[in-house]
């Protein structure tokens, strides 16, 4: 593939992926101040983290003049943060009960 198709598709895919880590991250916060959940809160913490990551690797190469593979780095560690807390929000529970099956 052509270096120039290759980095018009890498923008639209990480515009795509910024817009729509954006409205789950929206729409979670909303969730979260609706319910007061703790849960969602960190829920929408990580989307926004995961979005997030991938708006600095780009932003420190493009803007700061950062190397390629620091921004890459960058992205990655927050990235990383983000799916963290997801997995934190997704197992945690806000009462200490376990759920009863039934």
């Amino acid at each position: 593939m052509e270096p120039a198709l290759t980095t018009i598709l890498v923008v639209v895919t990480s515009a795509v992926v910024l817009v729509l880590g954006s409205v789950i991250t929206h729409l979670a916060y909303r969730a979260a101040r609706r319910s007061g959940s703790p849960v969602m809160r960190r829920f929408a913490a990580g989307f926004g983290l995961v979005t997030l990551g991938l708006l600095l690797g780009g932003s420190v190469h493009q803007m700061l003049g950062w190397g390629f593979l620091d921004g890459v780095l960058v992205q990655r560690v927050v990235t990383a943060l983000g799916f963290g807390l997801l997995v934190h929000s997704l197992y945690a529970h806000a009462d200490p009960e376990p759920a009863s099956r039934p």
